[in-house]
């Protein structure tokens, strides 16, 4: 379908009510944000290793991508294009469509690992913790892909850190957040010349996981928390790449009808 000035200021209209509507933590997302001294007491030693060691490989990623870089014509093939220059041009249900799909492997295969690693107790969920943030790292980077921008380059990368930083934060991060990246087109040099909120991310994560991938670290039990929580966490991840990305190729194509937004 071809996409015309109405079709994309209300699909804008759409995202933007979105945005209003992250105001609050589920119930659940605020039993699961013990004090971080509970969290430290209760998380397995392991854990705490793991997500230390993944703050150096974040950083890494930023700076170079790294092993959690994908694989660009994959994506491309599942857009019906060879090159990512040509997909700007795609019409945005064409877009959509794709991302929807890869969304949804991505999830059943989040579901399907953390049932797996829920099977063996705290050693494999140190297994999990890392798989998990590098399948949710793969699919913002595929989502941007879809939407026409590339991963390859740094600025993208700390876009994509930023939207597993919108999906872990509160309402005061998320505002803080989204206004980050409301000027991202026009001033993204600026914006983030500088980035430390990767570490944020870390931490936020551990925040977020609190006692229900605890109860992951129990074998048998953790098989069901682990499929439930994996599955629920990359659902919200993948909601914040599609929402914040497809926002900025709406913005783009808008400009084309429109120059002076």
């Amino acid at each position: 379908m071809k996409d015309t000035i109405t079709s994309l200021k209300q699909e804008l209209q759409t995202i933007m009510n979105w945005e209003h509507s992250q105001k609050d933590l589920w119930f659940w997302e605020k039993l699961g944000r013990l004090p971080f001294q509970v969290l430290d007491k209760l998380t397995p030693k392991v854990v705490h290793r793991k997500l230390g060691q993944l703050l150096d490989e974040l950083g890494s990623y930023i700076q170079s991508g790294g092993q959690y870089l994908v694989n660009e014509g994959k994506v491309l093939d599942k857009l019906g294009v060879s090159s990512l220059a040509e997909v700007p041009h795609l019409p945005l249900a064409t877009m959509d469509r794709v991302c929807d799909e890869l969304i949804d492997a991505r999830v059943t295969f989040a579901q399907l690992q953390g049932a797996a690693t829920g099977m063996g107790g705290a050693l494999t969920l140190a297994v999990d913790i890392p798989a998990l943030l590098g399948l949710a790292l793969k699919t913002l980077q595929e989502i941007a892909i879809v939407y026409g921008y590339d991963p390859k380059e740094k600025e993208e990368r700390v876009f994509v850190v930023k939207c597993l930083q919108f999906a872990a934060a509160d309402i005061v991060g998320k505002k803080a957040i989204l206004d980050e990246l409301s000027s991202f087109s026009n001033e993204r040099g600026r914006v983030f010349s500088e980035l430390q909120g990767w570490r944020e991310v870390m931490m936020t994560f551990r925040d977020q996981y609190g006692w229900k991938k605890l109860f992951q670290a129990v074998p048998i039990i953790g098989v069901i928390f682990g499929s439930l929580f994996n599955k629920s966490f990359m659902e919200d991840i993948a909601e914040t790449g599609k929402m914040l990305y497809r926002k900025r190729r709406i913005i783009e194509k808008l400009k084309q009808f429109e120059p002076g937004i």
